[in-house]
């Protein structure tokens, strides 16, 4: 399963990067905000500052229009920005028009926001590369948005459809486990997530222990 990482912030790309399981970046205009980025020139350069942060990683910008002919010259533009660039889209009725046009155009894409196995159908149909089903945001509605992603990859699986299943709307660390025994084909986490694989209480007693050990064992020399 690849990790992307859900966020517009170079440094903790940088650091993901680092530390040597980042495979791209998802990012969407509330994550742009957030780093205080607005306007078109300013939000394509930091796409293409992310594609740099991470040779050969697939790099998810969205479109902000939500009309057919708008999404297409949006989308095209995002794609000339850089190779690793996979273009966003909605998944709406000019959504999926759009990623269909982008698909025989040889733009990927990803189509975001799916909170459907029918959705996520159209998806597949229309050629998208990532299909995004929202995790979290069905969590909160009392719907269990896990479910969702399973019935995905098996769909996709029974009828032989090329997308790949990318988790999105995680929220924790037991989400990316769950996206594991899912069958995601990624998952789009945010750092403190992934960062959360790394700890167990045996691995740090295990350590505690062997220094100690150590320690003692190099005072008796």
């Amino acid at each position: 399963m690849k990790f992307f990482l859900d966020t517009a912030n170079l440094d903790q790309i940088r650091e993901a990067n680092d530390l040597g399981v980042l495979d791209g970046v998802t990012t969407n205009p509330s994550l742009m905000a957030k780093e205080g980025i607005s306007g078109v020139e300013n939000c394509n350069k930091h796409y293409v500052d992310i594609c740099n942060l991470v040779p050969g990683g697939d790099i998810s910008a969205e479109v902000i229009a939500t009309e057919y002919e708008e999404m297409i010259k949006e989308g095209t533009e995002l794609h000339r920005l850089h190779p690793q660039i996979v273009v966003k889209v909605p998944c709406i009725a000019d959504g999926i028009k759009a990623i269909k046009y982008f698909s025989d155009h040889g733009i990927r894409t990803n189509c975001t926001l799916v909170f459907s196995m029918g959705q996520a159908l159209l998806a597949a149909k229309a050629g998208a590369t990532y299909v995004s089903p929202f995790v979290g945001r069905l969590d909160d509605i009392s719907s269990n948005g896990m479910d969702l992603v399973a019935n995905i990859v098996e769909m996709y699986r029974y009828y032989g459809f090329k997308t790949q299943v990318l988790a999105a709307s995680i929220r924790h660390t037991q989400h990316i486990i769950e996206c594991l025994n899912a069958g995601a084909d990624v998952a789009t986490c945010p750092l403190a997530a992934i960062k959360g694989l790394l700890k167990h209480p045996l691995t740090d007693s295990g350590l505690k222990q062997f220094l100690e050990d150590h320690k003692k064992a190099a005072q008796n020399k």
